[in-house]
């Protein structure tokens, strides 16, 4: 799978990430630290990559343009580092690989994943 970590994350994402044959790249490598959370999500659906942050504003762009990519990975931890949740990540990965290829905003914390597919509706009331 192909990733492009949020500017949010640790760098030292990259290294786990590839060990686990992901191809991994850090934002700050490829673009402006400044940049738009909309250019990165440009970026990466030019390039079928899949945005990993630890920004909810991802999800909130996702919602508010019913996109249908790139697919979107939170970590919600106070922790997001690798050494603390890298294990819970790669699982994520591995185990909704079909959903985060196909289109999907999934959210992860230490206990759970929770998995919304693209695009994302707005439920009338």
């Amino acid at each position: 799978m192909k990733i492009v970590l949020d500017m949010n994350l640790t760098p030292d994402w990259v290294p786990l990430l590839a060990q686990a044959g992901h191809t991994a790249v850090h934002w700050s490598t490829i673009g402006s630290p400044r940049a738009k959370d909309r250019e990165i999500m440009t970026w990466a659906r030019e390039r079928g990559q899949v945005v990993f942050t630890h920004d909810l504003d991802f999800g909130a762009i996702l919602a508010a343009t019913a996109a249908v990519s790139p697919s979107v990975l939170q970590i919600r931890t106070q922790d997001p580092t690798p050494e603390h949740c890298g294990e819970v990540i790669l699982n994520t990965l591995q185990r909704h690989a079909k959903a985060l290829e196909d289109g999907a905003l999934i959210s992860v914390d230490e206990n759970r994943a929770r998995v919304r597919l693209l695009p994302l509706r707005r439920y009338e009331q």
